[in-house]
């Protein structure tokens, strides 16, 4: 059995863990019968201390609040764990914020969009050769910043005209994406719902138009990830 470090860099608000848990819950049930893993959750956000790269067999970078850019105690020490593991081998997801993360850890550069929120069902052509067996894409998207120059020596993975770097890989030990496989429609119709006021009302509708019209590649996604943490 694979031991796998979910690396908690945000938390829901408490409603919405009550009612759909928190990232690390999300992750198990997308990944639920995927691979033979035991995940570990390292509550960083909340003050755990950052774990020795070689501490698991892989890691799992979850989304966040926060951003990469921000200054918080926690980010250095995060940035070198993803360094460490992966010049080790060891193998790296990142999701979101942790996509962003890694791609700053390693020499890329995030800022907040001019495009402004992205939210809802997000489609993204995936580019030939790589760990994603399609041409496109469809995955829930919930985020303001964006990768804008990439880090030497990423492959990129997946594109969109709304988000240039959605998705990188890192060697054979390294995979992230700006989307949220983990997300089911019911949390993001609540999320979309809590951050009314946040995100612009056109856009949460478009949003949520989307949720409604498309359906998301969370199982071609979740056997990605699995196969990258295997």
């Amino acid at each position: 059995m694979r031991r796998i470090g979910v690396l908690e860099t945000g938390r829901p608000a408490d409603a919405l863990v009550a009612r759909h848990g928190a990232y690390p819950d999300m992750f198990r049930t997308l990944l639920g019968g995927q691979g033979n893993f035991a995940f570990v959750t390292y509550a960083i956000e909340a003050g755990d201390a950052v774990p020795e790269a070689t501490d698991c067999d892989g890691w799992l970078i979850t989304g966040s609040r926060h951003a990469v850019y921000e200054d918080h105690a926690w980010l250095p020490p995060l940035a070198g764990l993803v360094r460490a593991a992966l010049s080790a081998g060891i193998p790296t997801v990142g999701i979101c914020f942790g996509h962003q993360l890694m791609a700053t850890a390693l020499g890329g550069r995030v800022e907040r969009s001019e495009k402004g929120w992205g939210v809802g069902l997000h489609d993204y052509d995936v580019l030939g050769g790589t760990a994603l067996p399609t041409a496109r894409l469809t995955l829930p998207a919930m985020h303001r910043d964006q990768v804008v120059a990439a880090p030497p020596g990423a492959r990129l993975l997946a594109t969109s005209d709304f988000c240039q770097f959605a998705g990188f890989a890192y060697g054979r030990a390294g995979l992230s994406l700006q989307g949220h496989p983990e997300f089911t429609a019911d949390y993001q119709r609540d999320l979309i719902a809590a951050r009314a006021g946040i995100i612009p009302a056109p856009t949460a509708a478009a949003a949520l138009d989307s949720l409604a019209a498309k359906i998301p590649d969370t199982a071609l996604a979740a056997s990605a990830i699995a196969r990258a943490l295997a």
